[in-house]
Order: structure tokens, then sequence, then C-alpha cells
């Protein structure tokens, strides 16, 4: 038999593309980081017809070297969110265009195993990409992000994601200190909006792209 570890996430990562294909998930596997970036330019973006595109917030996305292909040589108007040049304000209202693109990219916070993406945000504009507004939404997922059901998911981002994130980006919270979430009031909290997307409208709309590594938080 091939590695036990790489034949139990053969056969979970299969499973899981079923599922999110039966809620109207278009779904790709990607071995590694590389292969999904070449998925992503040669089989996504080309079908879409997309002239803009922008992104939210992912770890995952920069992972996959497509945030610099699209900023360097994508052939459509890029919108980056992701530009430390601007100010605060100009930087949210970039984030508010980005929800105007043909074609958004983002990460998730954890994906189940009966095919659901489930995500919590500081800002609001990941997850409403995702829910409305880009007319396609590709989502690079890591196996670590794989859970069993709405519970564990829940569970994975608010005791996981969560602190983990708001240490990555350096704010000032109580999950910093104590690696759990303690249902804070700080004027730094990234935990105020969730989306739990059950299937994806119209059909096809969100393209799933689950990759055979670790990634993210």
């Amino acid at each position: 038999m091939e590695s036990p570890v790489e034949h139990y996430w053969k056969i979970k990562l299969d499973d899981v593309k079923e599922a999110l294909e039966s809620n109207n998930f278009d779904v790709f596997i990607a071995q590694d980081v590389d292969e999904a970036k070449k998925i992503v330019v040669d089989e996504i973006i080309p079908k879409t017809g997309a002239k803009t595109a922008s992104w939210g917030g992912s770890m995952t996305f920069i992972a996959t070297g497509l945030y610099e292909t699209l900023k360097s040589g994508s052939g459509m108007e890029v919108l980056d969110t992701f530009d430390k040049r601007f100010s605060p304000e100009e930087s949210l209202e970039r984030r508010r265009q980005s929800l105007l693109v043909d074609l958004f990219f983002t990460g998730t916070n954890a994906v189940t195993e009966t095919g659901m993406l489930v995500n919590l945000d500081m800002y609001g504009n990941r997850v409403a990409g995702i829910a409305f507004g880009p007319k396609t939404v590709i989502i690079l997922v890591g196996r670590n992000k794989v859970v069993a059901d709405l519970d564990d998911a829940l569970f994975r981002v608010k005791q996981y994601a969560a602190p983990a994130n708001a240490m990555r980006l350096g704010k000032n919270t109580p999950c910093i200190k104590t690696a759990n979430c303690e249902e804070c009031k700080s004027p730094d909290r990234i935990c105020n909006t969730w989306t739990i997307t059950e299937k994806a409208f119209p059909k096809g709309r969100i393209k799933v792209v689950l990759i055979n590594q670790d990634l993210g938080l």
C-alpha cells in the first residue's frame, strides 16, 4: 500500500469533493500548491471569461503563488486589497469595491465532510464575497481545514483559527494570551460575522480547490 497517510487523504478528499459537488460547488483536487495554481490558471480562469479580479484574506491563496501571478501577468484588471501603501480608509474602500469584480479569490476557515463551508470574518468582506457579488468565487482549501460536521467547524474556527489568526495579525485580544476564545469585546476582535455556505448558488458559482497539503490556519 502507498503511504497510509496519503492513502487516508486520498479517500478523505475524494469524499469531501463528492459532498461539495452534491451541494452545487465545482470541485478540483490538487496534490500540492503548484498543482492548485496550475488548475486555477489553466482550467478555471479561462472558462470564467473574467476581466476583473480581487481577493479576501487567505494565507492559502498566498501560498499557491496566485497572488503574485495575478498581479504580474493575468491579463485581468486586478484590485489588490493586500497593498500596504494605502491608508486604512483607502484599504476599506478597496475591500468594498472588490465585491463587484468578476473573479474573487479566498480561503475558508473550515469545510465539513458533509460539503459545507464555514467562515468567520472581522470586516466581512471575505464572507460577503463568498455569499454574493463577484460573479465567480475560487476558494483554496488545505486538507487541514476538513472537519467532520458543523459543530466541529464552529469549534475549529473559534478555538483554533481565530486565536491563531489574531496572533498572526498582532491583534490586542485576550485570545492571544490564552489561546482560547474568550468571547471578548475588544476593538481588535476579529470574530464578527459568521457564514455557513450550505450550497453554491447559482450552481457552480463557487469553485473549490482542495489541496492535499496542510495550509493556512
